[in-house]
């Protein structure tokens, strides 16, 4: 679409008629006085033959109005106005916090009838989840002795899904610090917007270790509004007393693992959020997909006009008149 950015500019049209009758009526008012040359008709014809023939005086005349329009069309800005269209999402900040301690080797999940470890199930359900969630940012962080944070908020969610893959038990050591990766996890989305800070804890375990107790880690996560949604991840065992098979000395045992759900459900209610318990590998889907559809995005299209400037092509008629004018005006003829 093509429009003037200065419109207005056009009153500046008819400036030189004005001039040029202003000029007009002044000489006019003028009184001569004094001798008068002898010779002053045939002064004035040499006068005209410098100044050219009659058509060569209109066709200078044309150029000037050609150029002073050239220059009056550049002051007004033409433009070409380009249709963009602008996808703003309103996303969440998501801070995902896995438990990578000792307890992520236990096989009490099943993949087609095979076992598999809860970190494995644990990657293939979040890595899933994290290709869905279009818009927001998400961050990962690991906790074992300690948390660790392995990715910032970033909409490059095939980096952290790579991250995460990347994950393994007990890199960052056999215990549980549930307290610490919960402050990492506000430490890292306070400074986000309001309403927008969301921390996924997934655990297996109990508070083990770490510098702060998880109860005044909810603390800091009340404050700053950061809700958590918490998945206790591992089955109840074989025989409901929480023996599950794992993996030691190069073979199979059944060792005791509970998991705190009472402080997880503190933890989630607390802060607004959500517990969940996933016993299986089909449970486990089934809470993403719940947390999923909590946490959607909302999006708007806004469409921008981007404006390409034009004024170089009157500007470059006013030059050509220029130049046309130097070349038909004759040496010492007045312009």
């Amino acid at each position: 679409m093509f429009e003037f950015a200065w419109p207005w500019m056009i009153v500046l049209l008819p400036v030189p008629l004005v001039l040029r009758l202003f000029r007009a009526r002044r000489d006019n008012a003028e009184v001569h006085t004094g001798l008068r040359h002898p010779g002053l008709e045939q002064l004035g014809n040499a006068f005209a033959a410098a100044r050219g023939k009659p058509p060569m005086r209109w066709l200078g005349l044309l150029l000037k109005l050609l150029v002073w329009a050239g220059l009056v069309g550049a002051m007004m800005r033409p433009q070409w106005l380009e249709p963009h269209s602008e996808v703003i999402t309103h996303g969440y900040d998501l801070m995902l916090a896995v438990d990578c301690s000792r307890s992520m080797e236990a096989l009490d999940f099943s993949v087609e009838g095979r076992p598999v470890s809860r970190m494995a199930v644990v990657k293939g359900v979040l890595g899933r989840f994290i290709e869905q969630r279009h818009g927001d940012r998400l961050g990962l962080l690991v906790f074992g002795d300690s948390a660790f944070m392995q990715s910032p908020l970033t909409t490059d969610t095939r980096a952290v899904r790579e991250l995460l893959d990347l994950a393994v038990p007990r890199m960052a050591g056999d215990a549980t610090a549930i307290g610490d990766a919960i402050a990492l996890g506000v430490k890292k989305l306070k400074d986000r917007p309001p309403q927008a800070r969301v921390l996924i804890l997934v655990t297996d375990g109990e508070n083990t270790s770490g510098l702060l107790p998880p109860m005044e880690a909810v603390q800091l996560a009340e404050h700053y509004g950061v809700r958590i949604y918490a998945i206790g991840v591992g089955s109840h065992g074989e025989a409901g007393d929480g023996k599950v098979p794992m993996l030691q000395n190069g073979q199979i045992e059944l060792v005791r693992m509970d998991i705190d759900e009472g402080l997880l459900k503190v933890l989630a209610e607390r802060t607004g959020g959500a517990y969940f318990r996933a016993t299986d590998t089909r449970a486990l889907e089934e809470i993403t997909a719940r947390i999923d559809a909590l946490e959607k995005t909302e999006s708007e299209t806004r469409t921008q006009m981007l404006p390409s400037p034009l004024y170089r092509w009157p500007l470059a008629v006013a030059m050509c008149g220029l130049l046309l004018i130097g070349l038909i005006t004759p040496a010492g003829a007045r312009p």
